[in-house]
């Protein structure tokens, strides 16, 4: 399958497609080895993720803002015949480094296999086409390719999202392919083998409902590389901030850039109702069901952009953020609720400069 060329008019395009003058002027400028099948070099997929200037003054943008070593450890795994697993809260970025590790190292990001509850050994193996097998019986022209089997064909990476939601037996078909690099198809009397370049990265998260532990034998297979909440608020706003220019231009928002001071208050209460205490240190406080992760931030952010694009003046203000902050925080409508009124009676209604969207979240409840 042929990547398929930029275009700007689909919603979201591919992390080969959207930065792929930077994959190119990465390619052009790398001098460093490279594992077989690879596209670039470990030390080009760490300048990818991580960011940098290229010696012909080339600017690669940061995909991962975060420990650097962390990105280091996935891409040194994935040269060697572990798979990667990336674990971590929801909204640290797992499938957002998965598709750009992807991208960088195969040129395809497009191998996925999207973990459900009710998902099925084929999408992790192989289906049929059942007109053809009924009419012509086992043929490899019936036989209907997973995302797992074009990368073991293919020699290059392929993504399992949400590991721990599918169930355990089906889980554990990895375990041939991770051990023995290869897919057994008994009904043809074959196998297929995995051409060089051929490895797994895996999300998973221990928070949702429905989550299934792994066993011991797939743990096994995997090199464990944790991603975790962004340390500073810094940080995280610069997160925030980068994501939802990105995401602005996309959809193509009419909405002025919003203000760095919003998504900073936006990012502020998000990271004290998560860590229970306020930034200064000095006020604990309840904490509310959800995670409250960074892209829901960002979500947050996105929304009050499209009010006031919409139905406002184009700036974005406390008005258009408080519908969103309240159905981030506020899951469960009994003990979300008094988590959200104390918290704003407690700390937002006291903090200089944060009146306006302490009117504004109390106007919502």
């Amino acid at each position: 399958m042929t990547t398929p060329t930029p275009n700007e008019s689909v919603l979201r395009q591919h992390a080969e497609q959207e930065f792929a003058h930077e994959l190119e002027a990465l390619r052009a400028a790398d001098a460093h080895p490279r594992p077989p099948n690879w596209k670039l070099s470990p030390w080009a997929v760490r300048t990818y993720l991580l960011g940098g200037e290229l010696e012909n003054g080339v600017r690669i943008g940061a995909k991962y803002i975060g420990q650097a070593r962390l990105i280091e450890i996935a891409i040194s795994t994935l040269a060697t015949d572990r798979a990667l697993l990336l674990y971590g809260l929801p909204g640290t970025a797992k499938s957002w480094v998965s598709e750009h590790l992807a991208a960088a190292i195969s040129g395809d990001s497009t191998l996925v296999v999207q973990g459900t509850a009710g998902i099925g050994e084929e999408a992790l193996r192989y289906g049929w086409n059942y007109a053809r097998l009924i009419a012509e019986g086992p043929s490899e022209a019936a036989l209907v390719p997973s995302p797992v089997m074009r990368a073991l064909e293919k020699g290059e990476l392929v993504r399992v999202e949400e590991l721990t939601r599918i169930p355990a037996d089906v889980q554990d078909t990895l375990i041939t392919i991770l051990s023995e690099k290869t897919l057994p198809v008994p009904e043809l009397s074959t196998e297929i083998q995995a051409l060089k370049g051929f490895n797994v990265i895996a999300t998973a998260n221990n928070r949702d409902k429905g989550v299934n532990d792994l066993s011991s034998a797939l743990k096994r297979r995997f090199n464990t590389v944790v991603l975790p909440l962004p340390a500073t608020l810094e940080e995280e706003t610069e997160i925030v901030q980068q994501r939802v220019e990105r995401l602005g231009r996309a959809l193509e928002l009419p909405a002025e850039k919003p203000a760095l001071q919003e998504i900073q208050r936006i990012v502020t209460v998000f990271r004290e109702l998560r860590q229970g205490m306020t930034e200064d240190g000095k006020t604990k406080l309840k904490t509310p069901s959800g995670t409250l992760s960074t892209a829901e931030a960002i979500s947050v952010v996105n929304s009050g952009m499209a009010l006031a694009a919409h139905f406002g003046d184009g700036q974005m203000r406390a008005a258009d953020l408080a519908s969103g902050l309240l159905g981030a925080v506020v899951k469960d409508p009994v003990q979300d609720k008094v988590v959200w009124q104390e918290y704003l009676e407690t700390v937002v209604k006291e903090r200089s400069g944060w009146k306006d969207i302490y009117r504004a979240c109390r106007e919502m409840l």
